[in-house]
C-alpha cells in the first residue's frame, strides 16, 4: 500500500500542479510538528482534501468522505489509496467516529468539511454539528484551516490558466465543557468554530460567521 500510495501520490500531485499554483506551506510546517488532530477546512469543491494529502505526503492525511463517493470505481480507488474513511451524511456516524480514532491511534490527521457540502462560490457557509460530536469523541485538538482562489478555478481551467489555491491555517484547539453537552451548547461550539474560520478568510468570504469572527470564545481551549 506505501509503493502504491507513493505511485498515485506522484501522478496525483503531478495534475493538481499542473491546474494549480498551491500555496500550502504553512500547512504542512504546522502539521509536521504536531499530534494526530482534526483539520477543520472550508468546503468549495472536490480539490481542497486531494490538494492537502497530496500536498503534505509522506504526512499520513486522510479525510471523512461522504459513503456514496465509493460508488466510482475510480473515486474509490483514491479514496481507498489515502485510506479515507466513508460517513453517513445522514446521521449514522458512529461507525465512521470509530474508524477515525482507530486512524488516529495509528497516528493519521484527519480532515473534515464542517459545512458538509460544497460552496463553490469560496463563501462560508453554515457548519453541521457532527465535527463538534468527533472532537468531543476523539478528545482531539481542533485545527481550522481554510483556503480561497479554487472558487475561480473552472473558469481558469477554460482560459488555460492554473489557479492560485491559498491555504491558512488558524490555531489548533479543544472544545471545553462540564459534562455531556446539550443541542444548544454544540450549537454555540459550532459557532465559535465557524468564526475560527471566517476569521482566516478575506471579510467578502466569511458569510453568516462574519460577526463571529470578530467575537471572543468561550467554548474553545487553544493548545
Amino acid at each position: 500500500m506505501d509503493l502504491r500510495r507513493a505511485v498515485v501520490n506522484r501522478i496525483l500531485k503531478g495534475v493538481i500542479d499542473t491546474l494549480c499554483n498551491i500555496d500550502s506551506q504553512e500547512f504542512v510546517k504546522t502539521l509536521s510538528g504536531a499530534s494526530p488532530l482534526i483539520v477543520a477546512v472550508n468546503h468549495i469543491n472536490f480539490l481542497e482534501v486531494p490538494i492537502l494529502v497530496a500536498h503534505s505526503y509522506p504526512l499520513p492525511l486522510t479525510g471523512l468522505v461522504k459513503s456514496e463517493t465509493w460508488n466510482n470505481p475510480v473515486m474509490s480507488f483514491l479514496f481507498n489509496t489515502y485510506k479515507a474513511i466513508p460517513i453517513n451524511r445522514g446521521g449514522a456516524y458512529q461507525d465512521s467516529f470509530r474508524r477515525v480514532r482507530d486512524a488516529m491511534d495509528q497516528g493519521f490527521f484527519i480532515c473534515m468539511a464542517p459545512e458538509g457540502t460544497r460552496s463553490k462560490n469560496g463563501i462560508l457557509g453554515r457548519g453541521k454539528a457532527g465535527i463538534i460530536q468527533l472532537a468531543l469523541y476523539t478528545g482531539a485538538p481542533v485545527l481550522p484551516v481554510v483556503h480561497f482562489g479554487g472558487e475561480r478555478i473552472w473558469s481558469n481551467i477554460r482560459r488555460l490558466r492554473r489557479t492560485p489555491f491559498r491555504f491558512k491555517v488558524g490555531r489548533p484547539f479543544r472544545f471545553k465543557c462540564e459534562g455531556r453537552p446539550d443541542r444548544t451548547t454544540r450549537e454555540l461550539m459550532l459557532a465559535e468554530l465557524m468564526g475560527q474560520m471566517a476569521r482566516l478568510l478575506p471579510e467578502e468570504m466569511r458569510g453568516v460567521h462574519a460577526e463571529q469572527a470578530l467575537r471572543e470564545s468561550r467554548y474553545l481551549e487553544f493548545v
